[in-house]
């Protein structure tokens, strides 16, 4: 007798299954908001924008992009249902799955930058702690490639698979709230601690008053700090159906993201303003402590990379059902730290940029299809393409590539977002 495996992705979660609070929900966010890649995006804001102007940017970003993710994480606990199962609901059964193997590509994509950029500095430590010699992971890709480079690459992929193969829920409650970020916690205030003394000795009053030399508008650097938030707008729901309440889920989420998104932005921008270089990983390594500090941050890592793969594996599972999410995240594990082995990953990282820009016109149309209706579950499956959804995607996509051409000066994201969201909601 056959039977049909049960699609867990499109059906609401059981109240069995939603346990985290608001406490788990600002771990989860805060320890996921943090990383190198962000502080080197901050780095960016500097010499373009003034000092002042930087941080208003950062503060003010942060609030905005905190708040759209907060914002779809109430939809995904209100709903009960998956990021895919938001996306079947707001674009029909069939079209839906577009975006959902998009997605899986960008999370492939990401998951193994992440094992790139964990790679490259455990090496640079290992360099600095004179345990391998300077040149020990050069290379080009291919036959050849150097043993440490291997090993390490190998070391973060079989940990991914190790912790795939536990809950996402165990993994969060038990791991990040309680270890995991205390020591990612404690690694940011010292780094702050020791640029900031950095700081000191150049002036206060010449680093805040410093002007930038007008490489970015005000807007196009709200656009670049509202990035990282929005990149993780496709993963959100994966985690956020887990709450008890959406109301929880809302607080917890823009707490802990806005938190870590505001630090990591200003300590990169602080970094570029006191040890300027073109190598992050190298100018935090000489900071006193610098490299404790790295290595714990680069623990914390870890869990976007699990992050990209969990939410990966739930949409996958919304594809293919009979393959378990746990089955999905270790055999996307296995394939990222394969292509982190082979791929120039950091020569793809604009096209991994140019694809998450698929995503804010996505979202603008869920939040105002979505956002406020007591009957999402009900919308999975009701209709097979919902052309206006679709159109408004569409235009959406191709506004956020126009709007660079028309004027650099008003950014792409936000302007975009609100085009979908209120051409959505009239057509709701």
């Amino acid at each position: 007798m056959t039977t049909i495996a049960r699609n867990t992705a499109l059906i609401p979660l059981s109240a069995a299954d939603r346990l985290f609070g608001w406490r788990d929900h600002a771990a989860l966010w805060l320890s996921l908001g943090v990383g190198l890649l962000v502080m080197q995006v901050g780095s960016y804001l500097v010499p373009a924008l003034g000092t002042q102007a930087a941080l208003a940017a950062i503060v003010g970003g942060s609030l905005i992009g905190a708040g759209l993710l907060a914002w779809t994480a109430k939809i995904g606990c209100d709903s009960g249902l998956s990021s895919a199962g938001l996306m079947h609901a707001a674009y029909g059964s069939s079209f839906a799955r577009l975006p959902v193997v998009l997605n899986i590509v960008q999370l492939i994509g990401w998951t193994t930058f992440e094992l790139v950029v964990m790679r490259d500095g455990v090496l640079a430590i290992g360099r600095q702690a004179g345990l391998l010699a300077p040149a020990a992971d050069a290379g080009a890709a291919g036959p050849g490639l150097p043993i440490p480079l291997v090993v390490v690459t190998l070391a973060f992929g079989a940990l991914l698979v190790a912790l795939l193969m536990g809950t996402m829920v165990g993994l969060v409650r038990k791991f990040i709230g309680r270890f995991g970020l205390p020591l990612v916690i404690l690694s940011l205030l010292w780094l702050s601690w020791q640029f900031l003394g950095k700081a000191q000795a150049i002036g206060w009053t010449a680093l805040w008053n410093r002007a930038g030399d007008g490489g970015m508008s005000t807007l196009s650097a709200l656009d670049l700090v509202i990035a990282m938030p929005i990149s993780w707008l496709p993963l959100v729901a994966d985690f956020s159906r887990h709450g008890r309440d959406g109301a929880s889920a809302l607080r917890g989420t823009w707490l802990g993201y806005a938190v870590a998104n505001t630090w990591c932005y200003a300590l990169g921008v602080l970094v570029a303003l006191t040890t300027p270089s073109t190598d992050l990983v190298a100018a935090l390594l000489l900071a006193q402590g610098g490299l404790v500090a790295l290595g714990l941050i680069l623990i914390d890592e870890v869990d976007n990379a699990y992050g990209d793969l969990y939410s990966g594996s739930v949409a996958g599972h919304s594809l293919a059902p009979g393959w378990s999410t746990r089955q999905w995240g270790v055999q996307l594990a296995v394939l990222c730290t394969a292509l982190a082995l082979v791929l120039p990953m950091h020569s793809l990282e604009p096209f991994l940029l140019m694809l998450s820009s698929v995503f804010v016109p996505l979202y603008g149309v869920i939040l105002g299809r979505l956002a406020g209706r007591l009957d999402v579950p009900s919308l999975v499956g009701a209709k097979r393409v919902d052309g206006s959804a679709v159109a408004i995607w569409v235009l959406g996509v191709a506004t956020f590539h126009l709007l660079p051409l028309v004027s650099t000066q008003l950014g792409s994201a936000l302007p975009t977002l609100a085009l979908a969201f209120v051409l959505a909601r009239m057509s709701r």
